[in-house]
């Protein structure tokens, strides 16, 4: 079992930024390719940034590129969004996801393993 708890989230004005990160325990945090989706009321859920269990490999959504980026460190075991220009469309719930791969550069965009609970990111115009 991988047990993920993200944190971050918070209301910030459209042009602002936030910074999430997702905190893993329970297995070996580099055999896991990590992403985060969002899910906004009314939609289903999307990935919106993923990243290879190595970190050197990456994967967004168009509507995020050039404004997150996806980092992790495997040292301490965390997953980090960082979130810039912020828009009201951005609004949802965040979440954390794990999943196993065996391929470090590997970037995978579904079929996670793992979820953490969620953060409400909430973008006001």
């Amino acid at each position: 079992q991988v047990q993920l708890v993200e944190s971050g989230g918070g209301l910030v004005q459209a042009g602002g930024s936030l910074r999430l990160s997702c905190a893993a325990s329970g297995r070996t945090f580099s055999d896991y390719a990590m992403s985060w989706f969002r899910q906004a009321p009314g939609k289903e859920r999307e990935v919106v940034a993923a990243i290879s269990s190595s970190g050197g490999y990456t994967f967004y959504a168009d509507s995020v590129k050039g404004r997150f980026t996806i980092s992790r460190d495997n040292a301490k075991n965390t997953v980090t969004l960082q979130m810039n220009s912020l828009k009201p469309e951005d609004t949802a719930v965040y979440y954390c996801a794990a999943r196993r791969t065996y391929h470090s550069n590997y970037v995978p965009r579904d079929s996670f393993d793992y979820w953490g609970q969620g953060t409400q990111v909430t973008v006001s115009s």
